[in-house]
This record gives C-alpha cells, sequence and structure tokens, in this order.
C-alpha cells in the first residue's frame, strides 16, 4: 500500500481522495481534447497564420461579378488573365537589375506641417545601395533626349482629346524632362540615392497613430474627397478611386508580411486586418479592380515605347531577361484578346470644362505626391513615393501626350518613371491575387477560418475552470 499527502492528509490508495484525483484527471484530458480540437479549422486554414480574434471571413466575402465599373473588363476575365499571364510575368520582372533599383529622395523636408512621425521597428528603417553595388549605367546621365525648343509644358496646356496611340518612332532613349504629375524633380540627382527594392520589402513596420493617418486624411479630405452618389464629375471619381484602389493595395501588402509575434520575431499574414481594412469593404476591392486596370492601359498604351527602350544595367544577359518578359507581357495573346483596352481613357477631359478641371485634378495629385515626404517612416515612405510615382506616370501617359492634335508631342519617359510604373503594377498584381485566393480559401475551408467569439468564450471558462482545480488536486507523487 502506498500512501500519498494531498493537503496534508494521508489517503491510502482506495480511498475518496484517489477516485477525486482520477475524475480530475480525466476532466483535464476531455478539456485538452476539446482544445485540441477546437483549433482544428486555424490549422487547415491555409497557409496565413491567423491571430486570435473572432472573424467568419467566409460569411462576408463577396463575389465579384461582372464589368469593373468605368472601366472595359469584367472581374473574371482580370483574376484569369492576371493569374495566368501578368502575375507570373510580373513577379519574374521586378527581380532583373533594372527593375531592382529605385532611385529616390528618401530626406525631404515635409511642406505641410513638422515631421513627428516615429517608427517603432527596425523594418522601418530602408538600407540604401553602396556606391559599387547599384548597375554602372545608372550612374551615368542620360544621353538622349529632346532638344529644349521641344519641351512642352503639359502642366500649363492642357488638352481635352486623348490620343488612344502612341507613336512606336518617337523613342528617343531615357528622357530628362520631369513629371508634370508629380511633385519630386525626378531630374535632381543631387539628392537621391539608390534602393535596392528586393532588400526593402513592403510590409508591416509598426509605422502608426496620429501621424500615419494624417497622412491618409490630409490625402483624401484635401485631395480626393469622396464623391457623393449623384456626382457626374467623371475625373474626380477617377481621381478618387485610383487612391482608394492604391490605399487598398498598400493596406493588403502590410497585412499580408505582418509581424504576429515581436517576442519570436514571427511574420506571416494576418488575416483578421486585410479583412477588416480592404475585404469587408467591396467598394475598396472594387476600386483596387478600377486601379489595377487604369495602370495596365497605361502600360499597353506606352507598348511602343517601352518596348524599344535601352534596359541597361550593366548586365547583359540580365537586360536581355528584363527585354524579353516587357515583350511578353505588352504583346501576350491572351491579354489581348481578354482584355483589348482595359481602360478608356478618351472619354475623360470632354467639353469646355475639361482643361481647367485636368489642370485641377493634376494639381491635387502632385499636392498628393508631396505628402509622401511627411510620412514619418523611412521604408513607408519609400514605397509611397514609388507607387505614387507609378501612378504618375501612368496619368502621363494617358493624358499628357496627343498625338493625334500635336503631331510634335511624343511621349518621353525616365529611366525611374518606368521602373516605379511596373513595380506599381506588379504591387496591384499581388494584391488582387491575394483577394482572389482568400476567396478560395475561404470557399474550400468552409464557413469558419476562425472560432466564433461565443466558441472562444466558452474555452477560455474551460481552461480557466481546468487550471483552477487540476493542480490543486494532482497527488505530489505518481500512484503505483
Amino acid at each position: 500500500m502506498v500512501e500519498v499527502e494531498i493537503k496534508g492528509k494521508k489517503l491510502a490508495n482506495g480511498g475518496d481522495e484517489k477516485s477525486r484525483v482520477w475524475r480530475w484527471r480525466l476532466v483535464g484530458a476531455v478539456i485538452a481534447v476539446l482544445l485540441a480540437t477546437s483549433l482544428i479549422p486555424w490549422r487547415h486554414s491555409r497557409r496565413f497564420s491567423f491571430l486570435p480574434s473572432p472573424c467568419r471571413c467566409s460569411e462576408d466575402s463577396h463575389k465579384y461579378t461582372g464589368i469593373v465599373e468605368d472601366c472595359c473588363c469584367d472581374y473574371e476575365t482580370v483574376d484569369s488573365v492576371n493569374g495566368a499571364v501578368l502575375y507570373p510575368l510580373l513577379q519574374e520582372l521586378v527581380t532583373t537589375p533594372f527593375f531592382r533599383y529605385f532611385k529616390v529622395k528618401l530626406w525631404c523636408d515635409c511642406p505641410f506641417w513638422p515631421d513627428d512621425g516615429m517608427c517603432r521597428l527596425r523594418d522601418c528603417s530602408v538600407c540604401e545601395c553602396p556606391e559599387n553595388e547599384f548597375p554602372e549605367p545608372f550612374k551615368r546621365p542620360s544621353l538622349h533626349g529632346l532638344a529644349k525648343d521641344d519641351l512642352i509644358c503639359q502642366e500649363g496646356k492642357p488638352e481635352a482629346a486623348v490620343d488612344r496611340t502612341l507613336d512606336a518612332k518617337a523613342f528617343r532613349g531615357w528622357a530628362v524632362v520631369d513629371n508634370p504629375w508629380t511633385n519630386d524633380d525626378e531630374t535632381d540627382n543631387g539628392e537621391m540615392t539608390y534602393v535596392n527594392l528586393q532588400l526593402n520589402p513592403e510590409r508591416y513596420t509598426g509605422y502608426t497613430g496620429p501621424s500615419a493617418r494624417r497622412i491618409w486624411d490630409a490625402v483624401y479630405s484635401e485631395n480626393c474627397p469622396k464623391y457623393s452618389s449623384g456626382e457626374s464629375c467623371q475625373e474626380k471619381k477617377v481621381l478618387y478611386k485610383l487612391i482608394s484602389g492604391l490605399h487598398s493595395s498598400i493596406s493588403i501588402h502590410i497585412a499580408a508580411d505582418y509581424l504576429l509575434d515581436e517576442t519570436t520575431n514571427q511574420w506571416g499574414a494576418n488575416l483578421q486586418l486585410m479583412h477588416d481594412r480592404v475585404l469587408k469593404h467591396p467598394e475598396r476591392v472594387q476600386n483596387l479592380y478600377f486601379t489595377f486596370l487604369f495602370v495596365l492601359r497605361a502600360v499597353t498604351k506606352a507598348a511602343p515605347y517601352l518596348e524599344q527602350a535601352e534596359y541597361d544595367s550593366g548586365n547583359h544577359l540580365e537586360d536581355m531577361k528584363a527585354h524579353s518578359l516587357i515583350r511578353q507581357l505588352i504583346h501576350n495573346p491572351k491579354l489581348q484578346a481578354a482584355c483589348p483596352l482595359p481602360f478608356d481613357e478618351a472619354k475623360l477631359w470632354q467639353g469646355q470644362s475639361g482643361p481647367e478641371l485636368k489642370q485641377q485634378i493634376q494639381k491635387q495629385f502632385r499636392n498628393i505626391s508631396a505628402l509622401m515626404d511627411c510620412v514619418g517612416c523611412e521604408k513607408c515612405r519609400l514605397w509611397g513615393k514609388l507607387q505614387v510615382l507609378g501612378l504618375g506616370t501612368a496619368l502621363k501617359i494617358l493624358f499628357s501626350v496627343d498625338g493625334q492634335k500635336h503631331p510634335d508631342q511624343h511621349l518621353q519617359l525616365q529611366r525611374n518613371e518606368v521602373i516605379a510604373l511596373m513595380n506599381l503594377l506588379n504591387r496591384l498584381s499581388e494584391s488582387l491575387k491575394s483577394v482572389t485566393d482568400m476567396g478560395s480559401s475561404a470557399a474550400m475551408d468552409g464557413l469558419v477560418l476562425e472560432p466564433s467569439s461565443k466558441a472562444i468564450n466558452v474555452i477560455q471558462r474551460l481552461r480557466e475552470l481546468w487550471m483552477a482545480n487540476w493542480w490543486k488536486n494532482v497527488p505530489v507523487s505518481p500512484l503505483s
């Protein structure tokens, strides 16, 4: 007979206390099984890592069908073409040396208010390229460009009519003219630094709070306020939808690469954040599709220019690869057959007020570009500047060249503009794929991707009861 001491009592194996101990062991085992079973939806819910918060995501999922508003393609076609053609090509393109290095002004004073942004994480900082890393041809000034008498001030002379074609013979190398749609002087190399985008991914940085909110508040309230349901001005609607779509894409990338646990440095997808910020708002998802098609239209319109451009990073094999990928993208038969005109820019700036309205919206977008200097997080500022420049380049391609009325007016792009444009298209393509994958995964995994709040409360209560009673009823030595 083995005796054990529990709470100062000596009891025999056959006593009532022994039965009580075994009952608690049985209860503990059952609760452990229940806890493990309750976590099954997490383990089988796809490759994402979830935060422990209630979210019945698939109940809020929205199947997008029909034509994307104000565009010429439907949602199903966009998803199909993006997944089969654009996404794989762009993923490979942006890793080539030519499209990997971006020239940017990282340190500029905010023109609107004192910079008070602070980042909590080291991931907020940008790793700049040493002199010997970025391509040698990037250091040389452009030898090509238009003569001074050919320069036309687009900002002061907007035109109402829009030409959908670009003269294939107009290419004269990388230009040195500034972009009338953006604030930064891209011709000023003195304050520029080169950044390897592959080493500085767009992700969560810990940049939150009033400083971050103030940027978006200024963007929307002062430069592209949300239009009313009865708004008849198509141009104002376009600007808002472009910014909203870009905002949605940025939010998706932050949620897709999120610091889930600072103590263990665990990174993964924060599905709850992605759902709350974008996926449960159909308008934001729709604007993401709109922005993607708008930028894609700019790339397809600039196809003759992009095909003849000089992709020179000093690495001949990689530059040939970049050129080949560009040609595959702009001449892809699946893309041309499925969505030949992603967005019809010719219907904008019509009527007598067209030129004045164009100047107004151009000024508003320049202000948005200038706001990127007020971003208090260095890495956020990098990707903000790149994507706003990419969007400004798309606007420049679609609205700042009229080859029909002015035959001497040719599209001229800076190398940095093309790099920004293609990286932006890749960012938008990734965001669309995330939206598509989320819908497929939700349907495959069933209705519940995470326990409901009621289930979590029940589990938590059972756990508390177990912890309160289990340890005080366990014997101090094993029974034989």
